[in-house]
């Protein structure tokens, strides 16, 4: 059985987490003995100039991983600017704007004629939905693609272009039941496809030490952690300014810990109260989750939060955003943390954490349990091998 993962960027320091899942499920998968390849551009990642060649085309041995990387040729991205600007506002757009979005995405021609030319015999595994690699590639043998969508209820998925692509693949891999109402939600009912929810793989192995974090970095106060990038579509503005506010009507020593890549503004009446870290070291961020007594992650753009499970292993519970169905979901099954749809009640649930510490442990144990229980690796590896064996069974498609 030969499987080829098809991303629009590979690497083993690749930020991003479909980027993270992709790489450690197909290394896993490998690792259980699957003939595993990666298929990709020579994009370098999600921040670079997707018009512009940063690896050399050919194959690279990632991690005892073939990945056969493609060229990438220039784009017009004045014009696809323009009309993701639009949908990051969330606003329809027409179906001229939709070709030029994804017609000026990524234009990767080699790659696409490389999997008609030699992928037929192949079980394709698409991720993520959004990106042209996925939209184009899913096309060429559609009875043999699955695909990894991590869809969120945001513009894009509502776009025309892509209610022709992803009913017709043979099979759709979600990560919660919550993404699974959505696809019902926008693109019907099955007919035949196969939608399998079997979450995502999780990284239990490692170890902690919470008074390490607190020492290397001097905080010797409780804090409020946030662990990922610092843009707008994680919500890291409404999280700062939450906790300004929070601040200013409480007498607190309390601090937001921020962790990750990117940049936010601090307003100057908060700088006593949040401390931004920038990227950190691996270990460094395994031991903020233990030392830290609440992780927030206030994203509604989640199709499974990595994040979120890193911080129940440490038995650390969590505050996520109401708006969001995935992590709210999350909450709910493993009763590791609560939910906020609006400033007081951030506040209140913050308040009832601090002033109920073994009921705040309490709910980090139960989320550690819900993680170990659902989503080990052995466990996911397991379905995935159901899943490819069932595509397997189809016949291969007519040339």
């Amino acid at each position: 059985m030969k499987i080829a993962f098809v991303t629009p960027w590979y690497g083993h320091n690749v930020p991003g987490g479909a980027e993270s899942e992709t790489r450690r499920t197909a290394e896993h998968l490998h690792e259980a003995g699957f003939a595993v390849e990666v298929l990709t551009t020579c994009i370098r990642d999600f921040y670079a100039d997707w018009g512009r060649n940063h690896h050399k085309p050919g194959v690279e041995m990632v991690n005892g991983i073939a990945v056969r990387r493609f060229p990438v040729q220039k784009r017009d991205k004045v014009a696809f600017d323009r009309v993701n600007q639009q949908l990051m506002q969330g606003r329809r757009v027409s179906a001229e704007e939709e070709r030029i979005y994804i017609e000026e995405m990524i234009r990767c021609p080699d790659l696409y004629a490389h999997i008609e030319e030699n992928c037929r015999d192949h079980l394709l595994i698409f991720i993520p939905y959004m990106f042209a690699t996925t939209f184009y590639g899913a096309q060429i043998y559609p009875q043999r693609t699955a695909v990894i969508p991590c869809f969120h209820d945001e513009s894009y998925i509502y776009m025309d272009i892509y209610k022709q692509v992803f009913p017709q693949v043979h099979t759709l891999i979600l990560h919660v039941e919550a993404e699974h109402r959505l696809v019902e939600k926008v693109f019907g009912a099955a007919n035949g496809q196969f939608r399998a929810v079997i979450g995502e793989g999780v990284d239990a192995d490692f170890t902690v030490d919470a008074e390490r974090f607190r020492q290397k970095y001097g905080l010797d106060q409780p804090f409020l952690l946030y662990v990922g990038r610092k843009i707008a579509g994680k919500n890291i503005p409404l999280l700062v300014d939450y906790w300004s506010r929070y601040t200013q009507v409480n007498d607190t020593d309390m601090k937001l810990v921020l962790i990750g890549k990117g940049e936010v503004a601090i307003p100057p009446e908060a700088s006593q109260h949040v401390v931004d870290l920038g990227f950190v070291p691996l270990q460094d961020k395994y031991d903020a989750y233990a030392a830290a007594d609440i992780f927030c992650l206030p994203s509604v753009n989640e199709s499974f939060s990595l994040v979120t499970m890193e911080s129940w292993l440490a038995e650390t519970p969590v505050l996520v955003n109401g708006r969001c169905e995935v992590t709210q979901e999350h909450c709910q099954r493993s009763n590791g943390g609560l939910y906020f749809s609006n400033y007081d009640e951030f506040a209140a649930t913050v308040d009832y954490l601090v002033a109920h510490p073994d009921i705040a442990r309490q709910m980090g144990r139960n989320g550690r349990r819900y993680v170990l229980e659902n989503y080990q690796w052995p466990t996911i590896v397991e379905k995935y091998a159901h899943l490819l064996a069932n595509m397997q069974s189809e016949p291969l498609p007519h040339v």
